[in-house]
């Protein structure tokens, strides 16, 4: 038995065994639910202040991203407004200072004549070019082309070389400008054929027109024309591009100098190896005349050896049948007789007689003559 106190009375009592296993039991199942319920009234309490938490801080975020989104698309709209106003400043001022230009020149071309225009214009790029002639194109040839011989002339001619002598770039350049003044305006255009003629005579590669003609086109005041749809490797230019032209044509024909030198080298190869055939075609021609040549003769000897022997063989023939004839003759001759002869012919037959008995009586008179002087 287990004796049992009370702690709110103060009573003792006693239990058995299993009795106070039973109140253990409860005991025990009161402070476990009991722990359960705190357990879980904290974690629920843990669970929804993280929660809180949580939220609280995603809104935050939230918002912050919000305030940084204003703030970017606030700084972007600024920075587009001030790289729009400064374009457009620029715009403004660019256009001010054409607007400057193009009337500087305007009044500059009132001043000239239609001829004094155009060597201003030459003048003007002889002088550009020259400015950077020593640094920029120390081995270049920029020269008026004075070589009229078939019909017309460029203004100039400009010709670069590389280190070893190889030209590897030619412009022929033609000025044309002309005041307001002139009667007659021109178009670029006009110019386009008698340039490429030009170029072609002259052994260029490239073809420019710098010009001040229509000075109102659009097309001609964006800079760098390249009109190679109408001829091939020509371009129209304002004076201000004159020298970028050259530069940019140059700097391009620059990659393939190596190319060119390859290519020079294997013309020089060719050259040697044309040479050597020509020789040898020379000799195989010689070599084939003299034995044509002597085939010729060779052969009519040949032809007149058979034309004599055909000869020969006719003189043969002719030779064999006179003789067949001959033998003939000789048969017949043969076979003829002093009977044959007076057959039929008793005149003959008697003469025949006469002979034969003269001749038997002077080879009786002979025969006792020998007798006589025996």
């Amino acid at each position: 038995m287990q004796e049992i106190v009370c702690p709110n009375c103060g009573k003792a009592f006693t239990i058995d065994a299993a009795g106070y296993a039973e109140i253990l039991k409860q005991v025990h199942n009161d402070e476990f639910e009991k722990a359960i319920k705190e357990r879980l009234s904290v974690a629920e309490t843990d669970k929804k202040n993280s929660i809180e938490i949580a939220v609280a801080r995603k809104d935050n975020e939230v918002e912050n991203l919000k305030m940084q989104l204003e703030n970017l698309k606030s700084g972007q709209e600024i920075a587009i407004k001030e790289a729009r106003l400064k374009i457009q400043e620029e715009f403004q001022e660019e256009i001010k200072l054409k607007d400057e230009e193009i009337a500087r020149y305007k009044e500059f071309k009132a001043k000239l004549s239609t001829k004094m225009v155009g060597e201003t214009l030459e003048q003007h790029c002889e002088i550009e070019f020259n400015k950077l002639r020593a640094t920029g194109f120390s081995r270049a040839y920029f020269e008026k082309d004075s070589d009229a011989k078939g019909g017309s002339k460029g203004d100039y001619i400009f010709r670069d070389y590389d280190t070893e002598g190889n030209e590897y770039i030619s412009i022929m350049f033609e000025m044309k400008n002309e005041s307001d003044e002139t009667a007659t305006k021109k178009k670029n255009e006009d110019f386009f054929k008698e340039l490429d003629k030009d170029r072609s005579e002259k052994g260029c590669e490239y073809a420019v027109l710098v010009s001040m003609l229509e000075a109102d086109s659009e097309l001609y005041n964006n800079g760098i024309v390249d009109v190679s749809h109408r001829y091939p490797k020509m371009y129209v230019v304002r004076p201000q591009f004159f020298i970028p032209i050259i530069t940019l044509l140059r700097n391009a024909a620059q990659s393939s100098i190596e190319s060119k030198a390859e290519l020079a080298r294997v013309k020089a190869q060719n050259i040697d190896i044309t040479r050597f055939e020509e020789e040898l075609e020379g000799f195989k021609e010689g070599f084939n005349y003299n034995y044509n040549q002597y085939s010729k003769k060779f052969q009519s000897a040949i032809d007149e050896i058979d034309e004599a022997i055909k000869r020969l063989e006719k003189t043969k023939a002719a030779l064999s049948g006179a003789d067949n004839q001959l033998r003939l003759a000789n048969n017949k001759a043969q076979d003829l007789t002093v009977k044959r002869l007076t057959r039929g012919n008793p005149t003959m037959a008697a003469k025949f007689r006469e002979l034969k008995n003269d001749k038997d009586q002077e080879l009786q008179e002979i025969e006792s003559i020998d007798e006589d002087s025996e």
